[in-house]
C-alpha cells in the first residue's frame, strides 16, 4: 500500500509519517491549545512544501534501451543495454528497468553522480522460463529532495511486448518411406502424392507403366527395361487436434501436461510446414490456425501457441468436427493427456472409416490407467510422452522411423 500511494501522490514513507505527525500535532494543539505544538506542525508542512518543491525539478537525462528481440524461445538467455546520457550534472537518481514478475526482478541501476554531457552503459539480462507475452518496462528514473519526503518518477523509454514461443524440438511422427516399414504400413485412404518424393529402387517394367521413368542406360547393362520407382505416397494434409479441456490436464497455474502437449503440437507443426504440408490446429472449441502451408506460417502459428490457454470445452467436440470433415485422406494427430469413452468412441469411428489417427497421450504420474487402456484398444499408433523426455527420441521409438 506504501508503494501505491508512493507512485501515485509522491510521498515516501518519511513523507507520511510526517503528515501523519502534523494532523496528529495538529489535534493535539487543539486539545492543549498550545502555541508551541502548532508551531511545530507548522514546521512540518513546511518542510513538506519545500520538498514537494524542490522534487519537481525534472533531472536532465535521457535514456535508451537496446532493441529487444520481440520473440523468443524459452530457455534463451536475452541481453538489454540501457544507456544514460546526462545533459548537465546529474546527482542521486536511480534508473529502473521494470519487467513482468515470470521474466525475473526489475533491475534498479544507482546513479551517484554523472556529469554533463557524460554517458554509461549498463547490461542486464533474464531467460524466460515458460512460453506467454511478458513486457519489458517502462524504464524510468526515480529520485528524491533532499529531505527524502518526496520521490518522483519519469519514464525514459516505454514498454515493449516479448513473446516467448513454446518449446520446439525435432520430430518424426509418421513413417514417410518404406525403408522403416515392418510391418508395412500403407497409405492413408488419400494419396496426393502416390509416388512419395524419394528414389527407392529399380523395377521391371509393366504395362501402364510412364515410359518417361524408364533408365535407358540400364537397358544396355541389364538386357531389359526398368523403372525408376519412388516411395509409397503419403498424404499432404495434416490435422492437429490439441486438448484444451482443463479437466483433463494437471492442476497448477502451469499445467505441467498442458504445456508439455502445446510443445508437442507446436514440434509437430512446424516439421509439416517445413515439409510444405498442409496444416490445421484445432482446439477443443474452435479452429487455432490453418489452413497453412509453408514456413511461411510457422511464425503466426508459434505466435497464437504462445497465448493459448486451457478452457472447459471436451475433447469431443473436437473430434466430432474431424468426424464430419468431407476430406478423409489426412494425417490426423489428437494431442491429450486423458481418452475418456466419448473420445475412445469417436476415435474408433474414425479408424474404421480408415482414417489415419495418430494418438499422443502427455501423461504424468496422476494419469488414470484406464485412459492407457483405453487407448491401447483403438488400434492406432500411441505415443506416451513426459515432462522431461526427448521428443524426437519418443516419437522415432514409437513410430518406428529410426534406422
Amino acid at each position: 500500500m506504501l508503494a501505491v500511494i508512493e507512485r501515485k501522490v509522491g510521498l515516501t514513507t518519511v513523507g507520511i509519517a510526517v503528515v501523519g505527525l502534523a494532523v496528529a500535532g495538529w489535534l493535539l494543539g487543539r486539545l492543549l491549545e498550545s502555541r508551541g505544538v502548532f508551531l511545530l506542525v507548522y514546521g512540518g508542512v513546511v518542510a513538506l512544501v519545500v520538498s514537494w518543491l524542490l522534487g519537481r525539478r525534472r533531472p536532465a537525462v535521457t535514456a535508451e534501451r537496446g532493441t529487444l528481440p520481440p520473440r523468443v524461445r524459452p530457455g534463451r538467455r536475452v541481453d538489454v543495454d540501457v544507456s544514460l546520457t546526462a545533459r548537465r550534472r546529474v546527482s542521486t537518481i536511480v534508473v529502473e528497468d521494470e519487467l513482468d514478475e515470470r521474466l525475473g526482478t526489475a533491475t534498479r541501476l544507482p546513479v551517484p553522480l554523472l556529469a554533463g554531457g557524460d554517458s554509461f552503459t549498463h547490461t542486464y539480462g533474464f531467460v524466460p522460463a515458460t512460453r506467454g507475452v511478458y513486457r519489458a518496462g517502462p524504464l524510468v528514473a526515480e529520485w528524491s529532495d533532499p529531505f527524502g519526503l518526496t520521490k518522483r518518477r519519469l519514464t525514459l523509454a516505454d514498454p515493449v511486448d516479448i513473446v516467448v514461443h513454446p518449446r520446439v524440438e525435432r520430430v518424426t511422427d509418421r513413417i514417410t518411406t518404406r525403408e522403416w516399414e515392418d510391418p508395412p504400413i500403407r497409405p492413408p485412404v488419400l494419396k496426393p502424392w502416390p509416388t512419395g518424393f524419394e528414389f527407392y529402387g529399380l523395377r521391371d517394367y509393366v504395362d501402364g507403366d510412364d515410359p518417361r521413368r524408364i533408365v535407358w542406360r540400364a537397358v544396355s547393362r541389364y538386357d531389359r527395361y526398368l523403372v525408376r520407382e519412388s516411395e509409397q505416397g503419403i498424404t499432404d494434409r495434416v490435422n492437429i487436434l490439441l486438448d484444451t479441456d482443463e479437466r483433463n490436464h494437471s492442476p497448477g497455474e502451469l499445467s505441467e501436461t498442458f504445456e508439455l502437449a502445446v510443445s508437442v503440437a507446436a514440434s509437430l507443426a512446424v516439421h509439416h510446414l517445413e515439409a510444405g504440408f498442409g496444416l490445421n490446429l484445432d482446439l477443443n472449441d474452435a479452429r487455432l490456425a490453418g489452413p497453412l502451408r509453408g514456413t511461411a506460417g510457422q511464425v503466426p502459428l508459434l505466435d497464437k501457441l504462445a497465448v493459448v490457454a486451457r478452457d472447459r470445452s471436451p475433447l469431443s467436440a473436437s473430434l466430432d468436427r474431424l468426424v464430419i470433415d468431407p476430406v478423409r485422406g489426412a494425417h490426423n494427430v489428437v494431442i491429450t493427456p486423458e481418452v475418456d469413452p466419448e473420445a475412445a468412441r469417436r476415435i474408433r469411428l474414425l479408424r474404421e472409416r480408415g482414417i489415419a489417427v495418430l494418438l499422443i497421450l502427455t501423461v504424468w504420474e496422476d494419469t488414470e490407467p484406464a485412459t492407457l487402456h483405453r487407448a491401447g484398444l483403438l488400434g492406432c499408433n500411441v505415443v506416451q510422452i513426459q515432462q522431461g523426455m526427448s521428443l524426437e527420441q519418443v516419437f522415432r521409438h514409437v513410430v518406428g522411423a529410426r534406422r
